[in-house]
C-alpha cells in the first residue's frame, strides 16, 4: 500500500512552533531525555535531487541517539557537547565547526537560549558518522527529539522535521531536505524538492531489499561538491541537461522496480545511475573499486551514494547468502562495511 504523498512544511515558510509552558523540573539538577535520527542511503537521485526532480531514498537501521541535560543553577550557562558517535578517522574533526553550527541552529530554531541556561548534549548511538549516510541530519534530529522532549514541548514529526531542517543548514548551506526527512521517517521514501515545500511519500515494500553498504574513508564536504556540480552546470547546460534526462529516464524505471520488489531491475539501474554520476564528475577510484568489487562479488547491482568524491557506495542483493558474500568480499577492500535491509 502507498501512503498519499506529503508536504513536509520548511522553516520560515509558516509562523514558529508557539512556546509551550515548561513541564515540573524534577528534584535533581539535571534532567534528560533520550532520542534517536536514522542514517540513510540515497538510492537513486543525488545531486539531481537539488534541481526538484524526484528522489528514492532508505533509512538505514542504524541511529544517533542524543540525551541533553538542562542545567537547574543559576549560574549555569554555555553549551556542552559531548560526542561519542562511532566514526571514521578525521570525521569528527573535519566536521566540528559545522556541527556546532548545526546544534546552535537547532537551539535557536526550539527556543532554547544557552547564554540563560545550561545545557548538555550527549551523541551515542551505532550510526557510524561517514559521508554519505545522512550522519549530520541523524544528528540533528535526534537533538531536535531530546531537547524539544526535555523542554517539555510535543511535536509533531513535521516539527522535528523541520528542526532538522534549520540544524541541517549549519552542515549544508541550503540542504535539499532529503536527509532529515529520511531521518525522521525512517523507512522507504520518495522525495521531491519543490519551489514551496518539499514532497515526500512514503513506500511498504512487500519483501525487504537486502543491501551492502561501505565507505571509502573519504569525507566529503557537501557544500563544496554541490557547489563544483551547479558550477559545471552553469558552465555547459547542455552537458547538465543530457545528463539529468538520462538519470530521469532511470528513476521512472527505478520507482516502478522497487514498488515491483525487482530486486535485479534494481540493480542493473543502479549500474546505470553510477554511470551517470561518474559522468557527472561525483565519483571516484575508491568508490568506483568499491562498487566494481561488489558486483564481482554476486551484487546485482551497485553505486556510489550521497555526496561523492569519497562517502559511500551501495549495493543491493539477491539474497541473504548473496549479501552475506558480497559483505566479505567488500571487508577485504574496506575498513567499513554494513548490513541492512530496506522495507
Amino acid at each position: 500500500p502507498r501512503a498519499a504523498p506529503r508536504r513536509i512544511p520548511l522553516p520560515g515558510r509558516h509562523p514558529p512552533t508557539p512556546k509551550r509552558d515548561m513541564a515540573p523540573r524534577e528534584s535533581k539538577r539535571l534532567k534528560g531525555a533520550q532520542h534517536r535520527g536514522y542514517g540513510k542511503l540515497i538510492l537513486f537521485g543525488e545531486h539531481f535531487v537539488v534541481y526538484k526532480v524526484p528522489a528514492l531514498v532508505g533509512a538505514v537501521a542504524a541511529y544517533t541517539d542524543c540525551k541533553v541535560e538542562i542545567s537547574d543553577a543559576e549560574w549555569s550557562h554555555g553549551l556542552i557537547v559531548e560526542d561519542n558517535r562511532p566514526a571514521i578517522p578525521g570525521y569528527k574533526e573535519d566536521k566540528a565547526v559545522e556541527m556546532l553550527e548545526g546544534t546552535h541552529n537547532v537551539l535557536k530554531h526550539l527556543g532554547f537560549d544557552t547564554t540563560k541556561k545550561g545545557l548538555k548534549i550527549t551523541l551515542g548511538g551505532d550510526l557510524c558518522a561517514v559521508s554519505g549516510i545522512g550522519a549530520s541530519a541523524a544528528n540533528c534530529v535526534s537533538v531536535a527529539r531530546a531537547l524539544s522532549a526535555a523542554m517539555g514541548k510535543t511535536l509533531t514529526e513535521e516539527e522535528i522535521n523541520r528542526a532538522g531542517y534549520e540544524g541541517e543548514k549549519g552542515y549544508h548551506g541550503t540542504p535539499s531536505g532529503i536527509d532529515n526527512t529520511a531521518a525522521t521517517y525512517g523507512g522507504v521514501l520518495k522525495f521531491t524538492r519543490t519551489d514551496g515545500d518539499p514532497i515526500f511519500e512514503t513506500k511498504a515494500l512487500k519483501e525487504p531489499a537486502l543491501v551492502v553498504y561501505a565507505s571509502t574513508g573519504i569525507t566529503a564536504s557537501t557544500t563544496k561538491v554541490v557547489e563544483d556540480v551547479k558550477a559545471k552546470k552553469d558552465a555547459d547546460p547542455a552537458w547538465f541537461d543530457a545528463l539529468m534526462a538520462r538519470y530521469n529516464a532511470i528513476y521512472a524505471e527505478a520507482e516502478k522496480a522497487l514498488d515491483a520488489c525487482d530486486w535485479a531491475a534494481v540493480g542493473k539501474l543502479a549500474d546505470d545511475n553510477h554511470a551517470v554520476l561518474q559522468e557527472l564528475t561525483v565519483s571516484c577510484k575508491e568508490l568506483d573499486d568499491l562498487v566494481a568489487v561488489a558486483r564481482q562479488a554476486g551484487a546485482l547491482g551497485a553505486k556510489m551514494a550521497g555526496t561523492g568524491r569519497g562517502g559511500l557506495m551501495w549495493a543491493i542483493c539477491k539474497d541473504a547468502k548473496s549479501q552475506s558474500a558480497v559483505y566479505a568480499a567488500l571487508q577485504k577492500e574496506a575498513k567499513h562495511v554494513w548490513k541492512t535491509a530496506f522495507q
